[in-house]
C-alpha cells in the first residue's frame, strides 16, 4: 500500500469506530479491538514508509509488523 491507501484505510478504520460507538447499544468490544490494532498497524507502516522515504530509502520496502510488535511499544 501506498502513504494515500494507509491514509484511506485509517480514515475508514476510524470512520467505523465511530459509528460502533455511536450505534446506541452496546459495542462489539471484539471488533473495537480489532480496530485499535488495525489503527496502530496502519500508523506503524505510515511511519516506517515516512522515515525510509526521509532517509532516503525505498518507502516500498516497510512491512506492516506483527500485532506482539506493533501494540507491544509502550510495554
Amino acid at each position: 500500500m501506498n502513504d494515500k491507501e494507509i491514509a484511506g484505510r485509517i480514515s475508514a478504520l476510524i470512520d467505523e469506530e465511530h459509528a460502533l460507538e455511536r450505534a446506541g447499544h452496546t459495542p462489539d468490544h471484539d471488533r473495537l479491538k480489532a480496530i485499535d490494532v488495525e489503527l496502530d498497524t496502519c500508523w506503524d507502516l505510515l511511519r516506517q514508509r515516512r522515515a525510509r522515504r526521509s532517509a532516503g530509502e525505498n518507502p516500498d520496502d516497510a512491512q506492516p509488523r506483527s500485532e506482539g510488535v506493533v501494540e507491544g511499544y509502550l510495554q
